[in-house]
């Protein structure tokens, strides 16, 4: 499902789950509350995810319109209410302190990590699986420069 939306969606999804395993199993022994720990770093990719899904769907959505203007304007709004959304989220997790709120913004930034490490990623897949790297990435930069474009 996550494929029909954006090709690149479930490789992001996968770099933002091991970026919080990174954090978790690196950071977790450096701090006296684990389980704040724990609870807000996962918090925050949940987050994470929610935001690279929801970003996903932004795209398709304005690829896909037919009137520019419109777009412009929808993209705008999901965009302010994507950001309006993990400010509450942030200020519920705060407020309740229900867990960390510095690892809750660790957690969200495995947005950032995967988007970024994510060509090194399809390098090593595609390794361990025995494509070609050339063809593939060739193939996933034309798709996502299509999607750029229109």
């Amino acid at each position: 499902m996550l494929r029909r939306i954006n090709t690149a969606l479930p490789g992001l999804i996968a770099g933002i789950v091991i970026y919080g395993l990174l954090v978790q199993f690196t950071g977790v022994w450096f701090v006296e509350d684990k389980i704040g720990y724990s609870i807000g770093l996962w918090y925050g990719i949940a987050i994470a995810i929610g935001m690279g899904i929801n970003l996903a769907t932004v795209i398709y959505d304005a690829v896909t319109f037919d009137g520019e203007s419109n777009a412009n304007k929808r993209v705008a709004a999901k965009s302010m209410l994507r950001y309006i959304v993990v400010a509450v989220l942030f200020g519920i997790l705060g407020y309740f302190e229900i867990g960390n709120l510095f690892t809750a913004f660790l957690g969200a930034m495995g947005l950032k990590f995967s988007a970024y490490m994510q060509p090194l990623l399809n390098k090593i897949v595609n390794k361990l699986l025995g494509r070609n790297d050339a063809s593939s990435s060739d193939e996933n930069s034309e798709n996502l420069n299509k999607e750029v474009t229109l």
